[in-house]
């Protein structure tokens, strides 16, 4: 069995009982039905980002720079969808429908994941004669070479930065060194297969639009305002995020780099099949929230017998060719995200100016404003998991997690490899200590399945003793720490913990991952709660899918700062670890510092601006019940005595 699997039954076990207890004991009954069917959503997520990266370098043969623009187009339409989805949820569908639906487009997307389609071909072209690159394997276990007169061979970087051949004999057709521009590397591509991912991109990117903002406003709308439970509950809901995305990036990332694409996509598309079983059949624990605001008028027929939802759902379906026509423009995406942006702040300047009715709603708004800058610059940096980071911990890091095989309580430990090397021949039980570089990204679930929990409890605590900390104060500890997970990584450089492969440890990579999981619980859970708790009550699906814009930002920028510390592939393999390591490492400084450099600023802004949100965790800051906009009744915004939220 795979050592990290091993490891993922353990860390769960321990930590998954504790916040079941919790939640059952101390929180709403729908919050685990909210808690699961976020899990496999983001099992569904995570299992294909994990191995996007490399089944675009590997499998279609990008370049660092295209693979990593793809990916932030991608990764950025995802969070920009959100704020059409709130939108609509808001005024017409209701989020539960919206979820529902939402998660039949995540099923159809993922599913289509699993059809991979040819792998692309390179060819390399020398003074008009053609030589095919040949690969086999994914993962570690890649191999790839350049076929000359008949026979394979490697190569690597020629020190003038051209290619050069591995062994080639004196009287080949090519020279052993080639200088750069001489020869032309040329990719071929199964143009059905690359079609088929950019619809499957397509259809998660819309799927995920009307879900993701909505499932989180529900959570909120669980707990009334005040509510002490709140902060916790959102932190136990993030706690179920990431077992998803834990087991996704172990299930799915070891089936991807180690069974084919298609498993690993396959086994996603599983994920949200179930997650949406388990929000449909838990409905009644819902509560009656979430739902539309005025049926009569959705059912209403609009356009000919077609009503209002259906034409929705119809144009929806439509818009998922706009989306496959977006994601293959990167620049497109960019601009749209700029209008997105502009309009997003306007409009947020209109509530603050008109909508809102007292200096402390407008104060209050304004420092959601604040959150969401941070919100921007922190997943500028931690989404460097899914390009840089990812492809760092391929061709930079050295995966082993024990140097040779080993005997432990009897039972043998070692990657197949290791085992060959000393001779043994395993038993019908063994553990495999193989990791993938995917499965790396398991690392920051793996952190929050251990920390949520401590820090949900930590949050309540400081909270009895009047010594929690105010948000803004929180975003800046968590910009610090995101900064110095970068920082060890290139301090640790510095210090010699290089190898002569160019590979370094993996307890620093390990060491990053963390400092990044506690950045994030300082700052993640804390700004979905307070999103919901300082938004006026007719906008919060809307300030909700905002928040998820500043990741959309993020996830655009960041895709272009990982383009820019890409380096030269031949048949997705690394021409130059060095140069490749050199490159990396430059990259994580500069973004280290400027993260530490704008939570110090955030830390010291806090003193000024803490007094914004006016007691907004203080029940007794609040009348009663508030009708929205739909004509109901806002738990977000009601003591607890009198709100008929549960």
């Amino acid at each position: 069995m795979n050592i990290v699997i091993i490891a993922g039954l353990i860390i769960t076990l321990l930590t998954g009982i504790p916040v079941l207890m919790q939640i059952l004991k101390n929180h709403p009954r729908g919050l685990i039905i909210l808690f699961f069917a976020e899990m496999w959503e983001r099992f569904s997520y995570y299992g294909m980002r994990g191995i996007l990266i490399f089944y675009l370098t590997q499998h279609f043969l990008f370049d660092d720079a295209t693979a990593a623009s793809t990916y932030g187009s991608y990764t950025s339409l995802v969070y920009l969808l959100p704020l059409v989805g709130g939108i609509l949820a808001d005024r017409y569908i209701g989020t539960r429908k919206a979820i529902a639906f939402g998660a039949l487009l995540l099923v159809a997307g993922h599913s289509l994941m699993a059809y991979e389609g040819g792998p692309a071909t390179e060819t390399l072209t020398y003074a008009g004669a053609q030589y095919e690159v040949v690969s086999e394997g994914r993962g570690a276990a890649r191999e790839v070479g350049i076929m000359v007169d008949g026979q394979r061979y490697d190569f690597t970087a020629a020190e003038s930065g051209g290619l050069a051949l591995t062994n080639l004999p004196a009287n080949a057709s090519l020279p052993p060194v080639m200088e750069p521009g001489t020869y032309v590397m040329t990719a071929t591509r199964d143009t059905t297969g690359v079609n088929s991912f950019y619809l499957a991109l397509s259809l998660i990117i819309m799927g995920v639009g009307f879900l993701k903002p909505n499932i989180s406003t529900i959570v909120g709308q669980l707990y009334p305002q005040g509510d002490p439970r709140r902060d916790s509950g959102f932190t136990l809901y993030y706690y179920g995020i990431n077992l998803g995305a834990f087991w996704a990036a172990v299930l799915c990332g070891y089936l991807g780099q180690t069974v084919g694409w298609w498993a690993g996509f396959g086994l996603a598309g599983v994920g949200m099949a179930l997650g949406f079983v388990v929000f449909t059949l838990g409905k009644p624990l819902l509560q009656g929230n979430g739902e539309p605001p005025n049926p009569e008028l959705l059912k209403r027929p609009l356009f000919g017998p077609l009503n209002r939802e259906w034409l929705i759902y119809i144009l929806a379906i439509l818009g998922v060719g706009i989306v496959w026509f977006m994601v293959q423009r990167n620049a497109l995406v960019g601009s749209v995200l700029a209008v997105s942006t502009l309009l997003s702040l306007a409009f947020i300047a209109w509530i603050i100016a008109f909508v809102c009715k007292t200096w402390v709603e407008r104060q209050r708004m304004m420092l959601a404003v604040v959150l969401i800058f941070g919100a921007v610059v922190f997943f500028t940096l931690f989404e460097q998991a899914g390009t840089s980071l990812n492809l760092f911990a391929d061709r930079n890091v050295d995966l082993t997690i024990a140097p040779t095989a080993m005997q432990f309580l009897g039972i043998t430990v070692g990657t197949p490899a290791q085992l060959a090397a000393a001779g043994i021949t395993p038993t019908d039980f063994w553990i495999d200590a193989t990791i993938t570089a995917a499965q790396v990204q398991s690392f920051n679930a793996g952190f929050i399945l251990i920390f949520a929990p401590i820090f949900a409890a930590l949050w309540a605590w400081l909270t009895s003793k009047k010594m929690d900390p105010n948000p803004t104060m929180k975003f800046g500890l968590g910009l610090v720490q995101v900064g110095l997970g970068f920082l060890v990584v290139v301090w640790a450089a510095g210090s010699g913990m290089v190898s002569s492969a160019f590979q370094m440890p993996l307890i620093i990579l390990a060491l990053l991952y963390m400092l990044h999981t506690t950045g994030e619980l300082f700052l993640s859970p804390v700004g979905l709660s307070e999103i919901t708790k300082l938004s006026l009550p007719s906008v919060v699906s809307f300030m909700m899918a905002v928040w998820f814009l500043a990741s959309s930002i993020a996830q655009f920028v960041g895709g272009k700062i990982a383009g820019l510390m890409g380096t030269e592939t031949v048949g997705g393999q690394v021409l130059d670890p060095q140069g490749a390591l050199a490159t990396s490492l430059d990259g994580f400084g500069k973004l280290g510092w400027w993260g530490v450099g704008i939570g110090i600023g955030f830390i010291l802004i806090s003193f000024l601006i803490k007094g914004w949100s006016h007691g907004a965790n203080d029940a007794g800051n609040h009348p009663g019940p508030t009708l929205t906009d739909r004509g109901q009744e806002d738990g977000n915004v009601a003591k607890p005595e009198t709100s008929t939220a549960g």
